[in-house]
């Protein structure tokens, strides 16, 4: 079984790309956030504030354990999944991790022209944008870079390039 997890701040892609290099490798592609939200039967911004963050991440951290994963598959993660229990930890056991790693200013960028509005972000714009996302990524990126690989520009965030990196850090 082959197994690659993207992990990242929200808005650096996960979902794009993960469809895009599932599609290149001919894997399926499972994308956490939506199996929460079936399996929740509400939108993460819901359950989030009807049950709050701990609940969350603890139902987050479940679905990421059990879920039947397809024989070969390029599975996106909530930003946040990486960073609690042993989520990390059990990712890189169970597969690739790539770290779509893009700086506070592009993210910004990224989010502040999302077409889907962040709940946490709640109306966060510019400099404060950007302020938010730097105090977050330095919490996060001690597990963020515990994965096996870091793709740290925007030009490594192609799905050939991605590819690459995997095949040469077997």
């Amino acid at each position: 079984m082959s197994l690659i997890f993207l992990v990242g701040f929200m808005g650096c892609g996960k979902t794009t790309m993960g469809r895009k290099l599932s599609n290149a490798l001919g894997y399926e592609f499972v994308d956490l956030d939506h199996r929460f939200e079936e399996k929740a039967g509400m939108s993460i911004a819901e359950y989030f504030s009807k049950n709050g963050e701990d609940a969350f991440r603890q139902q987050e951290s479940k679905i990421l354990k059990e879920t039947p994963y397809p024989q070969n598959a390029v599975v996106s993660t909530g930003g946040g999944l990486p960073c609690f229990f042993d989520n990390m930890d059990w990712m890189n056991a169970n597969g690739q991790t790539v770290y779509m790693k893009l700086t506070p200013k592009m993210l910004a960028s990224r989010l502040e022209n999302a077409k889907t509005p962040r709940p946490v972000l709640q109306g966060k714009k510019g400099q404060e944008l950007v302020e938010f996302i730097e105090t977050k990524l330095a919490e996060r990126e001690p597990h963020y870079s515990k994965a096996s690989i870091v793709a740290e520009s925007f030009a490594d965030l192609t799905p050939e390039n991605i590819m690459y990196l995997l095949a040469t850090n077997k």
